[in-house]
């Protein structure tokens, strides 16, 4: 009979014993649910006029850009979500670079800003978050956006700024061949009153 009892016994502790470890873990998620990530606000940069206007060819931005500022004060299944889209938006970018964007400095800035994303997915899927670790992939995240943003502005202001060197040199051409022209006429007009 006291084998009986004891054969009974083990599996009930068993049992009680499990059920805890499953308590502890809604407690956990519920605890997880209640923290904000991100809690800093952030702002991005904002984009120039000239960078705006070319920017409209590339209309996977825009979708990459409207997750990217909304990846603040999130709790952790809104992050979760929010990170993958923001993955396979930074995919998209990468794979759709118009030639006009297509400079080493922004693929660049776009793979940083992709392993970043992958970093936050990565610490995002664990069993125990570790909040700390998240807020520091979210603010290195924000500002690798924060990077690829000002490259993009950068390029098109240098390109601007090209455009206006060639400008001003064609327009130093044409005034130099205008004076080349003039001196070359006076010659003639002097050879012919000799």
């Amino acid at each position: 009979m006291k084998q009986f009892f004891i054969l009974l016994l083990i599996p009930m502790i068993w049992i009680s014993c499990g059920r805890s470890s499953q308590e502890e873990q809604v407690s956990q998620k519920a605890i997880q649910d209640t923290i904000r990530f991100g809690i800093n606000k952030y702002t991005f940069p904002q984009l120039s006029k000239n960078t705006k206007e070319q920017l409209e060819n590339w209309s996977v931005y825009d979708d990459f850009y409207s997750e990217a500022s909304t990846l603040n004060d999130l709790g952790l299944e809104a992050l979760r979500i929010k990170t993958d889209k923001l993955l396979r938006h930074t995919d998209s970018l990468s794979k759709k670079i118009p030639d006009t964007l297509y400079t080493n400095a922004i693929y660049s800035r776009l793979t940083i800003v992709k392993t970043r994303v992958k970093l936050l997915q990565q610490a995002l899927g664990r069993g125990v978050i570790d909040k700390d670790k998240v807020e520091i992939y979210i603010a290195e995240t924000n500002s690798a956006i924060k990077n690829l943003i000002v490259q993009l502005n950068e390029k098109f202001q240098k390109d601007g700024i090209d455009l206006q060197r060639i400008d001003n040199e064609k327009k130093e051409l044409e005034k130099q061949k205008k004076l080349l022209d003039s001196v070359y006429i006076a010659e003639l007009k002097d050879q012919k009153n000799k």
